[in-house]
């Protein structure tokens, strides 16, 4: 039996961060997979569950290595899947869910074409540059420069499986939640994952 790998992509202050928090506190058979990076820390992120947090050095090492599932620089930063990692979750049946950009998203299709993909669009651009402006974190120049690279993710969003527009978080995560749940009831993972009760049943 192998679990269902799961990519969430969205362009910053859609909301997707908040959005897969609620989903895996609503979920308990679903798992995030860490990222690694080579940006420092914001305030509040933990190593190791927020991000794992490494040198360029390392990352580079790593990606030698043939680590990475996928990896990306975004904004000057390395981010990176762990590709043992997932293949050992996946392998043991759990879910996971990549929380990753449209290009990582790409790169993990080409790999695992089995990957069912979901992009998350925000209700409008007023409403993406409202939340850019909310975080407080970044100036006027980072959010116009993100305003227009979420120009750029939206772009791809035809090359996604699955799409939610996240105007009232509770909605969203009702839909998200939906297509997670219609993934677990296709047949190969139900025949997969109840066989003994198939077999029972059809004696």
């Amino acid at each position: 039996m192998s679990g269902n790998l799961f990519i969430v992509s969205a362009p910053s202050g859609a909301g997707k961060t908040s959005l897969v928090s609620a989903l895996l506190k609503s979920n308990s058979h679903i798992d995030l997979s860490i990222s690694y990076t080579t940006r420092a820390p914001r305030p509040g992120e933990t190593d190791g569950k927020d991000y794992h947090f490494v040198s360029r050095e390392i990352f580079l090492e790593m990606a030698k290595r043939g680590d990475f599932l996928e990896s990306a620089e975004v904004y000057g930063n390395l981010y990176g899947t762990s590709q043992p990692w997932i293949e050992k979750e996946l392998a043991s049946g759990r879910d996971i869910l990549l929380e990753i950009d449209w290009q990582g998203a790409e790169q993990v299709r080409r790999l695992m074409p089995h990957a069912i993909s979901i992009f998350i669009l925000p209700p409008s651009l007023s409403a993406l540059e409202t939340r850019l402006h909310g975080r407080g974190q970044d100036s006027a120049e980072v959010i116009a420069r993100r305003l227009q690279a979420a120009r750029e993710d939206i772009s791809h969003v035809a090359e996604f499986d699955y799409v939610i527009i996240n105007d009232k978080l509770d909605e969203a995560l009702r839909q998200l939640d939906a297509v997670i749940i219609s993934v677990g009831l296709r047949r190969d993972s139900q025949l997969s994952r109840h066989a003994a009760l198939i077999n029972q049943l059809h004696k």
